[in-house]
Order: structure tokens, then sequence, then C-alpha cells
């Protein structure tokens, strides 16, 4: 295993833009420029609203795209050479899916952080294929959150996801920090319950939302991601 931490520092005021994923676009782009080889034939695990498919700018012959959400799989991009699909990827039905086929390439952005059993999906994954690009957030995503609230991440920790990939494969593992501000308190809590990274931040109850609103004295969020690029089976 390679393994390798480069700390970044990203900070941008969360009222520029029109959305709540910034983090995971900045991760998608860096995801796909981070693809050398221009591989042909592509899968692409927890694909959303196609964040990492719009910055394919290569011509494919086959991109499976498989997402949990319907309505994300309904809205993703449509193409000639690309077939979406609406899998739980933990579900016996993907690992159905997987079986006899082959892959130049497996990426994954932002998505593979919320399975249920990670290194059994790795797996599975590595019998369809040498080469796997992914970017996961780790849970010192919130972590200042977290520590006000006494409450554990619903994501997955950076020592659990090298185990799964370590597994199956030799890595390059990367592990990137961003701070995104907000100019207000009100902006900050927005995007918490908005951003689709939050899991049980956004849910707390009113007498812990009250404290943590109270006590968090940060102007930025915390986010932790780890690049995982495979480099040979094992």
């Amino acid at each position: 295993m390679i393994s390798m931490s480069i700390k970044n520092q990203f900070s941008k005021h969360a009222n520029e833009y029109n959305n709540f994923n910034i983090i995971q676009q900045i991760a998608a782009k860096a995801l796909v420029r981070d693809i050398k080889n221009k591989p042909k034939n592509i899968l692409e695990i927890g694909c959303g609203s196609g964040q990492v498919y719009k910055y394919i700018s290569w011509d494919v012959e086959k991109y499976n795209a498989i997402d949990f959400s319907a309505s994300m799989c309904k809205i993703h991009p449509k193409n000639k050479n690309l077939e979406v699909a609406c899998y739980d990827f933990d579900s016996n039905e993907f690992y159905d899916f997987l079986k006899n086929k082959k892959f130049d390439i497996v990426i994954s952005s932002s998505a593979m952080q919320w399975s249920k059993d990670l290194k059994k999906l790795v797996g599975f994954l590595s019998e369809t294929t040498n080469e796997i690009n992914a970017v996961l957030f780790t849970s010192n995503t919130f972590k200042t959150i977290q520590n006000i609230t006494k409450s554990n991440s619903p994501i997955l920790s950076l020592e659990k996801i090298e185990e799964a990939f370590s597994t199956y494969y030799k890595c390059d593992f990367e592990v990137h920090t961003y701070n995104l501000e907000f100019e207000n308190k009100k902006e900050l809590f927005d995007y918490i319950k908005n951003s689709g990274v939050s899991g049980a931040s956004a849910t707390l109850d009113f007498k812990t939302a009250k404290r943590l609103f109270k006590e968090y004295k940060l102007n930025y969020l915390e986010f932790e991601v780890i690049f995982v690029k495979t480099i040979s089976k094992l």
C-alpha cells in the first residue's frame, strides 16, 4: 500500500453558489482529472444527477451508471453509449448485475462511504476490474459538530475505507481537507441540512440543535475526503 496525505484548504463563501454540493463537485472534477488512460468501458457507482459524467471529455464505448435514487437516475444525462440503472450498490440485485461483467475502470465520487459493507462491495468490484478510482467522504467530515453533539458520524472512518480497498488492491491514498466558509450561522446550518453528507446531523432533536447553534463557534464547516486509486490487485 502506498499511503500519501495531502492537506488542502478550500475557503469560499457558500452564498456564492446556488447549490449545496460544491464539495462534491470539486471531488468529481478532481476524480475525472486524475484518470489518464481514457478508459472505454466504465462503471460509475453513485452517479447522482451526472456530476462525474459531465466531466468525461473523451469518447467511451460503454458507460454504466448506477444510483440508489430513481429520481436521480431520471435526470441523469442520456447518451447512446450510456446506460443508467437504479440499484442499491449493497444489494444482491447489484451483485447479480456485476456477474460476468468486465470494466476498464470503476469510478465513484462521494457515494461509497455510505456502503453498509464496503469490504464486500470492493470484493465484488475486484472481480470485474483491475482499476478503481474513487473519492469518499470520511467520518472526520463535520468533526466539530460531532464533538459538540457527542454523536458518531454515520460515515465510514478513514481507517475502515483504507482497510476495505487494501484487502483486494495495492492502493494510492490521498487525504484532502476542505473548509467551506459561510457569512452567518443560518447559511451554515442550512448547508448542513441540504448538503447530502450530514447524516444524523441533519435530524438532531430540538434541544441538541439549539446547543449546537449556540456552541458552534466556527464560521466554516470541515470536510475530509480520501482519494483512492488502485495500482494493482493483490
